[in-house]
């Protein structure tokens, strides 16, 4: 047996025809609002970038800035200021999208004061809270914020679980989120390796095994719509459309 003959390259999935990313219709995660994360920097930016969306098929946007209190201390107050001035912006110009604002959660002692007063931005009938953990470890509260997301009524939605590098060898990790009645949403531009080869094959995993409910743009700038559009020939896109477990339409 050669030293070799454990090695499998990294091969990528042949390329389709570019799926309609109508069929998706409503991006639930993106950071549209002008100014205050690491976002759409001005009012003409946001413009751009939902304009640019909106041609890719989406018709309907729950932007959902970062609320983390070491960098972005953004309030429900904060959002709704800016959210209001962007509507006004598409209603002036007569863009034909709909548009609401949530919240990107990061899971800290902020985030689990504001889940025990129930001040949690949330979107849809189920009271969805999307909510990131740290990309370096796992965080010591997860379990905890968990437990107490629920017991409030809220539904949680894990973001980017992929991204989550000290998961990648521990498949286990993803099942028990599912086990917790947690959601798992996929940045659909992993799918094109953005986040490295790891976190595109954590990703066809997901798909394949049916864990993923819901997929977002992650959208921060012209790049990431570049990416998106890419995605949109990745076999695994068209299979995860085509599933039914998709709940975004539903939003």
């Amino acid at each position: 047996m050669g030293i070799f003959s454990k090695w499998k390259p990294d091969r990528k999935p042949k390329p389709i025809p570019p799926v309609d990313l109508s069929l998706i219709g409503v991006d639930m995660h993106s950071h549209f609002l002008p100014g205050i994360d690491d976002g759409a920097t001005d009012l003409e930016d946001s413009i751009q970038l939902i304009l640019h969306m909106h041609e890719l098929g989406y018709r309907r946007f729950i932007t959902t800035p970062h609320i983390f209190w070491d960098m972005y201390k953004n309030t429900p107050e904060i959002i709704r200021e800016k959210l209001a001035i962007l509507k006004e912006e598409l209603v002036r110009r007569q863009i034909p999208v709909e548009l609401e604002a949530a919240a990107e959660y990061y899971c800290d002692e902020h985030f689990e004061k504001e889940i025990e007063a129930q001040t949690l931005l949330t979107f849809g009938k189920k009271k969805y809270v999307l909510f990131e953990i740290s990309f370096a470890q796992e965080n010591v509260n997860l379990g905890r914020a968990i437990f107490n997301m629920r017991l409030a009524g809220y539904t949680p939605i894990l973001a980017h679980p992929e991204r989550y590098e000290f998961w990648h060898n521990d498949f286990r990790r993803y099942e028990s989120m599912l086990d917790k009645d947690v959601h798992l949403q996929l940045n659909i531009n992993s799918l094109t390796g953005q986040y490295g080869p790891g976190a595109r094959r954590i990703s066809e995993r997901l798909i394949e095994r049916g864990m993923v409910t819901f997929i977002g743009s992650d959208c921060h700038h012209m790049g990431h719509i570049q990416l998106v559009n890419a995605a949109r020939t990745h076999p695994h896109l068209k299979r995860l459309i085509e599933s039914g477990n998709l709940l975004n339409c539903e939003l």
